[in-house]
């Protein structure tokens, strides 16, 4: 592959080189699914921000008057665009063919409140917001005896606690009847409930795998696999299901995927049109989406909203749904 001459276009094409190596490289490792190492693991998460180095890459080596630059940032650029695009899941509730009659409207909402810092945030949006189910990552033991308020506990008279000191607690709040279910293995606590919903039974589960640093990759993707198995074992058990919580992965991530495939779940912010939405916000400033709310077909996305949650680095994660029970 030979550069252009003049020694202004050969700098304009080695530094577009030097661009569209470090957008190629992330760019296959999606699609072929190589994430479970380091950096690429990390480096998935942002990769919507590729198409920002394809950009700079197609300008200089239009400058540098190099055509095989120019096609080579064309396809990067396209590459990361068609990967962009949300995947096909339940259309919203307007305008949409029902599966089966509503049975009521809920809405569930996701937060990380960081070791139980952003709890008041929490207690502030829950009186505003009046989410039905509640999924909370990082409620550490303060944040499970705030919960204890004679006011939250009139509003989510059910809960579900596995409140901790640090990062490893979490909890279900909700409004409607719960009982206690397995839990998801891992280092952080990821409880599971049975919710009863006009006078439906529905699998209540919260997800807060580790996340992917770069001497524990290994155990983030063994968690995400924890995952996975339940929505695999819930898909075969059938009945609804909401999966909730901080997957500290994106739809980027080969093993957030295969949990949307093997459980035959869709992504709520995903049909909403939220999916590029960062809930996360990291080095730089960049942001991701690592929150999700992950529900089963009985369900049929209204809106989706993401809040700021001041004391956490997370934004928490409102779903709006109708709730169509299959017989």
């Amino acid at each position: 592959m030979l550069l252009p001459s003049g020694p202004g276009r050969r700098l304009a094409a080695a530094l577009a080189v030097v661009l569209l190596g470090g957008t190629t490289l992330p760019l296959l490792c999606r699609a072929f699914g190589w994430d479970d190492v380091t950096p690429w693991a990390q480096l998935l998460a942002f990769f919507p921000y590729l198409l920002v180095p394809a950009g700079l890459a197609l300008l200089l080596a239009a400058v540098a008057r190099w055509p095989v630059g120019v096609v080579w940032a064309l396809l990067a650029a396209i590459g990361v665009g068609w990967l962009l695009v949300p995947a096909p899941g339940p259309a919203t509730a307007e305008g949409a063919a029902s599966p089966a009659p509503v049975a009521t409207r809920l809405r569930i909402l996701t937060a990380n409140l960081l070791f139980g810092t952003a709890t008041d945030a929490l207690v502030d949006l829950l009186a505003g917001q009046r989410p039905d189910i509640v999924a909370l990552q990082e409620c550490d033991t303060a944040c499970g005896e705030r919960l204890q308020r004679p006011d939250l506990l009139a509003a989510y008279p059910h809960r579900l606690l596995r409140t901790a000191p640090g990062g490893e607690g979490s909890a279900i709040l909700s409004r409607h009847p719960l009982r206690p279910a397995e839990d998801v293995p891992g280092l952080l606590a990821m409880p599971g409930a049975v919710a009863t919903i006009a006078g439906q039974e529905v699998r209540v589960q919260v997800a807060h795998p580790m996340p992917p640093l770069p001497d524990g990759v290994g155990r983030w993707s063994a968690e995400l696999g924890n995952v996975r198995e339940f929505a695999r074992r819930r898909a075969a058990e059938g009945g609804p299901t909401i999966l909730a919580g901080d997957f500290n992965a994106t739809r980027y991530h080969s093993g957030f995927r295969a949990i949307l495939a093997e459980g035959g779940l869709f992504d709520a912010a995903e049909t909403a049109g939220r999916h590029l939405t960062p809930t996360w916000h990291g080095p730089l400033g960049l942001g991701t989406p690592i929150d999700h709310v992950l529900l089963s077909e009985e369900f049929r996305v209204r809106a989706v909203s993401v809040t700021d949650l001041p004391g956490s680095d997370h934004r928490a994660v409102l779903a709006e749904v109708d709730f169509h029970p299959v017989d």
